[in-house]
């Protein structure tokens, strides 16, 4: 699989500077974690749920959450665990089908090896689990029986912990839960591979919802938890993990009090008036506005609940030709001692030290999302991306 795999190879060409790389579910787990990419969640309990996974995978879509947990009724758990069995061997019997990266979100430690045993030989499908209201005390009894299911199937499984406990919110306990966390999944580095945001959680302590003019960094108690996980579990030492950004709850909107988000002047100048008028009308100004601000605030790749949301969060991962033109400079070897010199472009100060980091991750970007020609926006990836 790759992102933009889904457009054809002369497009890709016209578009790329350099082309995003091709991965597989065995790939490298740094990889893997930089290139998760909106992660589309569905409920377990759809009954096509095998037809649904292979259109998005033909869309677009690079990883799938399939969810056992908040998307389904309390009664329907034990239908959708069947369900997930019976979807899962009707992939398997598709020789030749280009899947997404396959990742089941439970409730319970024991459904973990439970499901991977009942998935039998389907289960090399599978890349891992999602674990919700993942705090240390809650989040060891996950990431054990992720262990005793990987012994039990040969199989490497990942884990993405859901960091969304009200006890990360309060203030009085947030650094004393991180720390927990940190220690949990540091313990299992190898086997953690992106941490989750929930927000929608976070917002249902207080009584809130963002509205669709409103980012999540709107909302200042949010904003804040973000701050601080991307502080305590998202550094770029060697400590940190890739942390992903909130879900975007709105694919419509019926009436705006504000003005709209986007500047015409991209579109016009690629004669895509109407793409810009579709975007406001589905409110995503707002969700391209909120990709902005995640990448601004350390966070990679996003939720999603809504197939119409994974090309505008792909389509803001592409590394612009400037960025890689920028980081390419400050990681050149004989930059090695440090220093500042004027960017390619003419147009900002690029200091070797501080900026290397950010040059690293730029770089691994580029390499799952690529790099847009030096001609090319936003707005020319979203139009050259929509199916159909």
């Amino acid at each position: 699989m790759r992102h933009f795999g889904h457009i054809a190879p002369e497009v890709r060409q016209r578009l790329f500077h350099q082309e995003p790389c091709a991965f597989t579910a065995d790939s490298p787990a740094r990889l893997l974690s930089a290139a998760l990419g909106a992660t589309l969640y569905s409920p377990a309990t759809r009954p096509r749920l095998a037809d649904d996974i292979v259109k998005q995978a033909g869309n677009g879509v690079v990883s799938m959450v399939l969810c056992l947990e908040d998307s389904i009724d309390d009664a329907d758990v034990v239908e959708g665990e069947e369900n997930l069995v019976r979807q899962f061997a009707d992939l398997d019997s598709r020789a030749g089908a280009e899947l997404p990266l396959l990742f089941i979100r439970v409730r319970a430690p024991e459904q973990i090896p439970d499901l991977v045993r009942r998935l039998g030989a389907s289960v090399r499908l599978l890349s891992g689990f999602v674990m919700p209201k993942f705090t240390e005390e809650r989040g060891i009894f996950f990431l054990e029986a992720l262990t005793a299911a990987e012994n039990q199937s040969g199989r490497r499984l990942f884990a993405m912990p859901v960091l969304e406990s009200p006890e990360l919110l309060y203030r009085e306990s947030r650094v004393d839960t991180l720390e927990g966390i940190f220690r949990a999944v540091d313990k299992y580095r190898d086997r953690v591979l992106a941490l989750r945001l929930g927000v929608t959680d976070f917002c249902s302590s207080y009584g809130l919802r963002r509205a669709p003019d409103m980012t999540a960094y709107d909302v200042q108690i949010v904003a804040s938890v973000i701050a601080d996980v991307v502080n305590m579990l998202g550094r770029a030492d060697g400590t940190g993990f890739t942390v992903t950004g909130p879900v975007w709850e709105y694919f419509r909107v019926p009436e705006r009090m504000f003005k709209p988000q986007l500047r015409q002047s991209p579109f016009l100048e690629v004669q895509a008036v109407a793409l810009r008028e579709k975007l406001i009308e589905h409110a995503m100004d707002g969700l391209l506005r909120e990709i902005s601000l995640d990448q601004a605030n350390g966070l990679l790749g996003k939720t999603c609940i809504h197939p119409s949301h994974v090309l505008p969060v792909h389509a803001l991962s592409v590394v612009s030709h400037e960025e890689f033109s920028d980081a390419q400079d400050i990681l050149r070897p004989e930059r090695g001692g440090g220093g500042v010199l004027r960017s390619a472009y003419t147009n900002k100060m690029n200091e070797v030290k501080p900026h290397r980091a950010w040059a690293e991750r730029t770089l691994l970007r580029a390499e799952v999302f690529g790099v847009a020609r030096e001609d090319v926006g936003f707005v020319e990836l979203l139009a050259a991306g929509i199916p159909g």
